[in-house]
Formats: structure tokens, C-alpha cells, sequence
């Protein structure tokens, strides 16, 4: 017995000692470190997993025709850290390896089978257990395993004498002596783990670092500033190079490579391509994969991650080296990192100057719509009004007046919701009275919401609902308009009329922006919304006429 506890001891330091050399690897712990694992990472590691059962074979000590083994360690090991898949598929190689290896044997038929259901008992520890403390669940998955190990002996070795003989002489020294091996391999490893976390938190304050450092270039994006960042972000990972591109164009580089990877050149490397395509991080660990096309490229290790606008590819962050496999775990999560900021300060950029935009280019530009021949008309119906009803038309007079000062003079970016809704009443009335009884208008509005809107947002669409849908039809129908709470932070906006319905092409050019100018109120209406608040207007062809909604955050007074 105390041979036999010996011998087990010895196996588990060789198991020992071959993870730790293993652990030390940088492409072993690129893989166990990775936030999500590939397919191919799942076999790479069932393979090494697997190759720890099969040491655990060979290093074992035969016993009556039997092999007493520490095969089981990697296999519980790597199921109850890496996944189901890495379980099963170590236990699958251990499994086949300790059948052909000794085919004669008694126990080779038990014993290959339950390297197999070790790794399921190891992939059921993982789905349903915590991941702290996973070495106890390792200590109990491995007395398990073992336990089960021995039941098939007894099932299946025949002569049941032996079976009964060899299982009275290992259960207890393999059982523990596993179970603990076990739970000293997923310790090992698990400190992997334990130091992604750390890496992450620093990362996480070298990031921020670094968004505070840049955040005064991004409020206005020129060559200057963008150059700037990329300084800061070199200095920061100790990089050779740091660019930033567009979707066609290299917007700045800093550091080696200038002479040919120029400002305002060319993308030139087919990997910026293929991440502006694919839309995923790419990290390239020699010269031939960066596939540069100049031949003094100096560079050898790159990372290159996507800068998206939403779910817009809109260019590329890159980082480079000229050392050789330079890309690590942590310089990986970095560039993500300042990926998702580059992309979120872009967007805040992106956005404060839509604000600007909003209160002078963008509002001039409805404001210069006005159209003279509304003037016109407007003029013409209030002077018919004088002679016929001069009440009606004083009232017309009040309700013009009211459309052009909200038109004309107010340039806030936003307004309260109550003044928007009196600027499109005004010009109701004055389109009904043009119109008379062919124009019909429903309100259903929501009086006790009080919120601001964007400046000029509701009345080109109500516009365009009376010329494009009303009048271009049969020349009468109904207007809706409907303002409701939809929740505790959005304001739902609709405008519905019964006329001759949008055609599909206009709702697309809306979309993208691609509009004539007899539209172009609904196209900047639909541009500022999504500009604003991420989300322009809801456009829908109806059986009878068109819907269209829109969401405003609640911006109270």
C-alpha cells in the first residue's frame, strides 16, 4: 500500500510539474486567458488535456493485470475549467489511448470508459456549479470518477475474484491521491484565470487613463487631434506605431512607418481590410500575415480592431510592433478597450456637433423651406376671410403669425412640446382653411406630458402627410396626430394620414439620406432624430395611407 501511495504521489508530480511548464506558455495562456474560445482553441485544448490522462497511463504501475494511474487529473481538470467540450474530448483521447495500449488487459474495457464519463462528470461540475472554489468541486468530481471507476471494474472484470482483489487494493490510495491531484491542477491553473482578472483591472485603468488623456482632442476631430490621440495611445502600450484609419483613407499615423503608411494615403495592409469586412479584432504575430504592400515595412506584430459607428464599420484602430509575436492577452484586451472608446467618443463628438448643427445649419435649413407660395396662399385665403368672416380671419392672421415666429425666430436646439404642438396647430388652421372640409385633423395628444422636443420636428412630417399624402391622392382624407407616454423615459410621436401612402423607394432614400429637395424636411427631420437619439423615424406604407413615429427621450422643462 505504501508503494502503491508512493508510486501515485510520484505520477502526480510529474502531472504537476509538466502544468506548470505548460502554464508558463504564452500560446497556452493566450488560449485559457481568451474571454470566449474558438473551436479550434476547445480541440488544442483537449489535446493537452488529454495528453496529461495519457502521462497519467504511462506513468502508472501495473497491479495484477491492472494499471494504477493518475489518469483521470487532466481529464477532470480541463472539463471543470475549459467546458464540456474539453472535457469530453480529453476523456475521449485518455479513453481511446488507455484501450489500445493494452487491449489485453482486464481492466482496459472499465477503465476507457470511465475516462469518458469522467470528462461528462466534469463537464456537469462545470455547467452547474460555481466557478469559485472550483478545486473542491475538483476533490469531490475526482472521488466520483474514481468510485465510478471501480464499480465498472467490479461489472465488468472478470474473474470477479481479481476485480474484487485489484479494486480492494487501489479504491482509497487513487481515489484520494487523484481527487487531490485534481484539485492542485485546477489551482494551478485556475491562477491563470485569477491573473486575467487582474490584467483586466489594470487595463481598465490604463484605458481610462488614456480617455481622459484624449477626451480634449475629441471635441474637435481634425488631423491635429487625431494625431494627438494616437501619440498618447503609443506612449501608453509602448508601441512602434499607432494609426488610425477611415474605411478607405489612413487618418493618422504616428511612429515607424511614415514614409510609406503616409496621412491621407491608401489603406495599404490586406488585414485593415479584411477587419473593415469581417467587423473582427485581428491580431497578426508576423510580417507575412500584416501583408503590407510596401517592402520596407518595418513592422512584424499588429493588432487591428474595428471603430464602429453603431453597428457601422466606420475605420480601423492599429497598433503595431516590430518585434516578432509581440501581440498578448493583455495587449488584445487594450486595443479593444480604446476600440470601444475611440468609437464611443467619436459618437459624443459626433453628436455635440449635431447639437450646434441643430440650433444654426441643420434649422436654417428648414427655416429657408418656407415655402413663398404658402406665404402666398396663407395671404390670399386670410384676405378672402376679411369679407366673408373677419373673425375667422383675424384668427388666421394670429395662427400665421404664430407658424413664422416658431419658424423664423426660434433657434433653440429644443423646445418645449407644448410650443411645438401650437407651431403645427397654427399651421393646420391655416392649411384647413385653405382646404376646407377636405382636410380633416385628429389630435390625441397626452396634455400631461411635459418634456422638450427638437426644434421644427413634428410639423414637416405633418407637412409632408397634407402635399405628399392627402393632396396627391384624392385630394382629401384625414390627418392624425398622436402624442402618448410609451415609458417612464420615451415619448412616442405619430402622424397618420389615410391619403395615397409613401412609395417603398422614398422610404428607403429617406433612410439613406438620398432625398430631392421636395422632401428633404422629412429627410432632416429623420437625420436629426437618429443623430440625437440614435433612432430616426419609423416609416410604414399602410393599406389606406402612411404611419409615421418616432421616440423622444423625456427632456423636462
Amino acid at each position: 500500500m505504501i508503494n502503491l501511495i508512493q508510486k501515485l504521489i510520484n505520477n502526480l508530480g510529474y502531472i504537476i510539474l509538466l502544468a506548470f511548464i505548460v502554464s508558463r506558455s504564452g500560446s497556452f495562456r493566450n488560449i485559457i486567458q481568451r474571454d470566449k474560445l474558438k473551436n479550434i482553441d476547445r480541440v488544442t485544448l483537449s489535446i493537452i488535456f488529454g495528453s496529461f490522462g495519457i502521462l497519467g497511463t504511462y506513468t502508472g504501475m501495473d497491479l495484477h493485470g491492472a494499471i494504477v494511474n493518475s489518469r483521470i487529473i487532466g481529464i477532470m481538470a480541463g472539463g471543470i475549467l475549459c467546458g464540456p467540450f474539453v472535457g469530453i474530448g480529453s476523456g475521449l483521447i485518455s479513453g481511446i489511448h488507455r484501450l489500445f495500449i493494452d487491449r489485453a488487459g482486464i481492466t482496459a474495457v472499465p477503465c476507457s470508459i470511465n475516462a469518458v464519463l469522467s470528462g461528462l462528470i466534469a463537464a456537469y461540475i462545470y455547467k452547474k456549479c460555481r466557478k469559485q472554489n472550483r478545486w473542491i468541486y475538483g476533490i469531490f468530481g475526482g472521488i466520483v470518477a474514481e468510485t465510478l471507476e471501480m464499480i465498472l471494474i467490479l461489472l465488468i472484470t472478470r474473474p470477479f475474484s481479481s476485480a474484487l482483489m485489484i479494486v480492494e487494493k487501489i479504491y482509497i490510495p487513487m481515489a484520494f491521491i487523484n481527487a487531490i491531484g485534481v484539485s492542485i491542477l485546477i489551482s494551478l491553473i485556475q491562477n491563470l484565470f485569477d491573473e486575467k482578472e487582474e490584467i483586466e483591472a489594470m487595463q481598465a485603468k490604463i484605458t481610462l487613463e488614456i480617455a481622459n488623456k484624449t477626451l480634449p482632442y475629441f471635441r474637435e476631430i481634425n488631423e491635429e487631434s487625431l494625431g494627438k490621440i494616437c501619440n498618447i495611445i503609443k506612449d501608453y502600450v509602448g508601441a512602434d506605431a499607432v494609426a488610425i484609419t477611415n474605411k478607405e483613407y489612413i487618418l493618422s499615423h504616428v511612429g515607424l512607418g511614415s514614409d510609406h503608411h503616409k496621412k491621407g494615403g491608401k489603406i495599404l495592409t490586406e488585414a485593415t481590410k479584411t477587419v473593415m469586412k469581417s467587423g473582427e479584432i485581428l491580431w497578426l504575430n508576423s510580417s507575412e500575415e500584416i501583408n503590407c504592400t510596401s517592402d520596407t515595412c518595418p513592422f512584424n506584430s499588429a493588432i487591428i480592431v474595428p471603430i464602429k459607428d453603431e453597428d457601422e464599420i466606420t475605420g480601423t484602430l492599429k497598433i503595431y510592433y516590430r518585434k516578432k509575436d509581440a501581440i498578448s492577452f493583455k495587449i488584445k484586451n487594450l486595443a479593444e478597450g480604446l476600440s470601444n472608446i475611440i468609437s464611443n467618443q467619436l459618437e459624443i463628438s459626433k453628436i455635440n456637433k449635431l447639437k450646434e448643427m441643430a440650433s444654426r445649419a441643420e434649422l436654417k435649413a428648414l427655416q429657408a423651406q418656407i415655402n413663398p407660395h404658402f406665404l402666398f396662399n396663407a395671404l390670399n385665403t386670410i384676405v378672402s376671410f376679411i369679407r366673408i368672416s373677419p373673425d375667422r380671419a383675424r384668427q388666421l392672421i394670429i395662427d400665421l403669425s404664430t407658424y413664422l415666429r416658431h419658424s423664423l425666430e426660434n433657434i433653440e436646439s429644443f423646445v418645449t412640446l407644448k410650443d411645438e404642438i401650437k407651431q403645427v396647430k397654427a399651421y393646420i388652421e391655416i392649411e384647413k382653411a385653405r382646404f376646407g372640409n377636405r382636410l380633416n385633423f385628429i389630435y390625441d395628444i397626452d396634455d400631461s406630458i411635459n418634456t422638450k422636443v427638437p426644434n421644427l420636428i413634428i410639423q414637416p412630417i405633418v407637412e409632408n402627410a397634407i402635399k405628399h399624402g392627402i393632396l396627391e391622392g384624392s385630394g382629401s382624407g384625414t390627418v392624425k396626430l398622436m402624442v402618448e407616454t410609451f415609458d417612464e423615459n420615451r415619448v412616442k410621436i405619430t402622424v397618420e394620414d389615410d391619403g395615397v401612402g409613401i412609395a417603398e423607394e422614398v422610404i428607403q432614400k429617406v433612410y439613406e439620406g438620398d432625398i430631392k429637395k421636395n422632401k428633404i424636411g422629412l429627410s432632416n427631420v429623420h437625420n436629426r432624430l437618429k443623430h440625437i437619439y440614435g433612432k430616426g423615424i419609423d416609416i410604414k406604407r399602410l393599406q389606406k395611407g402612411t404611419r409615421m413615429s418616432f421616440f423622444v427621450y423625456s427632456l423636462k422643462e
